[in-house]
């Protein structure tokens, strides 16, 4: 009767930890709250685009991966479907509400950047937190940003070995940033305890519960 108590409870647990993977109201609270903080961000950093060019051509590009931040930084801390997309939105939001350079337009680049780091995230069925999954997405928003620039015809007439150039510090700057730096800020906040509240319990946490 134990052993049947212990399975069952440990389905029942197994099936909360599942429920609890959804967003719910505190999920995209805290969300809305580090897309305010990096939408901030974002408009303090747009000089820095101009601040990299004299060093080099497309130099510029190595501070792009700041812009794909929230997205990666959210899913990293909250670890659950969507946080990725609704910060890098909510963020871009935030960015254009106070003055952004690219107007508009930001609002499509950060759906687009949020959408190219969740795919990646959904690939790894959200169960993957590392640091190379988190350089994979933020090489999937900078792809999302590359559709636009194309689509605008920010980039269409470059060379080849040019495009190459710019692909290749894009992409460079968004693993430095939206990836490795995004891995290791999330785990810095992850040291005080702060994020453990926020992320569903999982079968770990349950079968520890039932040996206690």
């Amino acid at each position: 009767m134990a052993q049947a108590g212990q399975g069952q409870g440990r389905g029942q647990g197994d099936r909360q930890g599942t429920r609890a993977r959804g967003l719910k109201l505190a999920d995209i609270l805290v969300t809305l709250v580090i897309a305010v903080v990096f939408g901030i961000i974002y408009k303090i950093w747009g000089p820095m685009y101009d601040v990299f060019k004299p060093l080099g051509l497309h130099a510029e590009q190595l501070s792009y991966g700041m812009w794909f931040l929230a997205g990666t930084f959210a899913f990293l801390v909250l670890r659950k479907p969507g946080v990725a997309v609704l910060a890098e939105v909510a963020a871009a939001s935030i960015s254009a509400l106070l003055g952004s350079e690219w107007g508009v337009a930001t609002l499509w680049y950060g759906l687009l950047q949020g959408l190219g780091a969740e795919l990646v995230f959904a690939a790894f069925l959200y169960r993957n937190s590392s640091v190379w999954v988190a350089s994979l997405a933020a090489i999937g928003a900078a792809a999302g940003s590359l559709v636009l620039d194309f689509g605008y015809g920010y980039i269409d007439r470059l060379t080849a070995w040019n495009y190459t150039l710019f692909i290749g510090l894009r992409l460079v700057g968004s693993i430095a940033i939206a990836g490795i730096f995004a891995y290791s800020l999330a785990k810095a906040l992850e040291l005080t305890g702060a994020t453990k509240p926020l992320r569903p319990a999982s079968k770990q946490d349950y079968d520890a519960l039932h040996r206690s």
